[in-house]
C-alpha cells in the first residue's frame, strides 16, 4: 500500500527509500493503515484517465459522482454484509479541479447507522503522481439502504469509539434532523 502525506505540499525533497523519515509521514502512514482496517472504513484508489476529462481537461464532475456513489455502496455493503442502495445524496461540494493524470484516492467511512439505512462520508484527495503534492478536491455524504430481496432489511448498529466517529456521527445526525421527513427509517 501507497503511503501518502496529508500536506498540499510536495515531498520530493523525502527520499523514497524511506518515507518514514519524517513525523508527517509517519503520522500519515499510520492514520491510512487505521483507516484501511477499521470496518466501518474504505479507501479506493484510482487513476483518473483521459476518458475522464470534461471540456476543460480536468476530470469530469459526474465521473467523480459516479465514483463517489461506487464507494458508498463498497463501504455501506462491506460494513452491514447486505447489499445497498443510493438513498439520497446530500452536501456533494467541489473544492478544485482534478487534474488526468492524478492519484485519485476516495475515503469513505460509515458515519451514523439507523433502522435500514446509513450515512456515509465520502473524502477525495487528488495526488499528483511525479512531485507527490496532494489536494483536498471533494467531499460528500451518501444516505444508503441495506436492501435483501428487494425489500429494506435491517442495518447493523454503527456504535462510534474514537473522538473522531464521535464527532462524525453527531454531525450525521444534525444532517439527518436537517433532512427531516427526506429519510425515513
Amino acid at each position: 500500500m501507497s503511503k501518502t502525506s496529508k500536506s498540499t505540499k510536495s515531498t520530493k525533497s523525502t527520499p523514497k527509500s524511506s518515507p518514514k523519515s519524517t513525523t508527517k509521514s509517519k503520522k500519515s502512514a499510520e492514520f491510512i493503515t487505521d483507516f484501511t482496517q477499521q470496518e466501518n472504513n474504505l479507501l479506493m484508489r484510482i487513476l483518473v484517465a483521459p476518458q475522464m476529462a470534461n471540456f476543460s481537461g480536468v476530470m469530469h464532475g459526474g465521473e467523480l459522482l459516479k465514483l463517489f456513489d461506487q464507494v458508498a455502496y463498497a463501504c455501506s455493503t462491506r460494513f452491514c454484509g447486505i447489499g445497498t442502495v443510493t438513498m439520497s445524496v446530500d452536501n456533494v461540494a467541489f473544492y478544485q479541479p482534478i487534474p488526468i493524470g492524478s492519484l485519485l484516492s476516495l475515503y469513505a467511512s460509515v458515519n451514523y447507522t439507523g433502522k435500514t439505512s446509513c450515512e456515509v462520508g465520502i473524502k477525495a484527495i487528488a495526488q499528483n503522481v511525479k512531485d507527490r503534492g496532494e489536494a483536498h478536491c471533494a467531499s460528500g455524504y451518501y444516505t444508503m439502504v441495506a436492501k435483501s430481496d428487494g425489500k429494506p432489511a435491517l442495518m447493523r448498529e454503527f456504535t462510534p469509539k474514537s473522538a473522531e466517529e464521535k464527532r462524525r456521527y453527531a454531525n450525521a445526525l444534525k444532517r439527518r434532523e436537517l433532512r427531516g421527513n427526506l429519510v425515513k427509517k
